[in-house]
């Protein structure tokens, strides 16, 4: 078991199901405390899903500022929260789309990422590899800006995230041999 489990945030106080305290305490069909309710409703604390799609065309990829926080004004990919009705690829080209202003069609998942606490606990990130298909580049409200880089301008010191780094150096191994 591990020896720290998450505090109960204030939002989390609370069953959702019929509203009396949430209590921690280790059940016998459990690895781990979990947030139990006297109504027997188990409250699990599971991690969020990002998804991201690296856009690319004539060999560039297009990158974006942040003008949001966290990381305000670092640079990424786009993407963000999968929504409860869609795929982690609707997420992608939706993300596409909302953050830069692009349509791209998926060509392959570049990978799956995850940070241990406490840099990101609770979020994994999934980025794929994306041809841009149409569209004019168009910052959202999410970017300041948006820039097709050549891969050896790539800003490294820049990047919003170890995950944006993790996932854009595995998409550089999956440009390698290819036109």
């Amino acid at each position: 078991m591990p020896e720290e489990y998450p505090a109960p945030s204030e939002d989390l106080q609370f069953c959702p199901h019929c509203a009396a305290p949430l209590v921690l305490r280790l059940l016998p069909t459990e690895d781990r405390p979990r947030l139990v309710c006297e109504c027997d409703h188990i409250l699990y604390l599971n991690p969020k899903v990002i998804v991201g799609v690296i856009p690319e065309r004539r060999g560039r990829v297009l990158l974006m500022r942040r003008a949001i926080e966290p990381r305000h004004g670092a640079w990424t990919f786009p993407g963000g929260f999968m929504e409860i009705d869609e795929t982690v690829e609707e997420c992608a080209v939706r993300e596409a789309q909302e953050e830069v202003g692009v349509h791209v069609r998926l060509i392959e998942l570049v990978g799956v990422y995850s940070r241990p606490a406490p840099a990101a606990p609770g979020i994994v990130s999934i980025a794929y590899r994306g041809r841009v298909i149409s569209g004019r580049v168009s910052p959202g409200r999410e970017a300041l800006e948006a820039r097709w880089v050549r891969p050896e301008e790539i800003p490294w010191d820049d990047l919003a995230y170890e995950t944006t780094r993790w996932a854009l150096r595995d998409w550089l191994k999956t440009r390698r041999g290819r036109p």
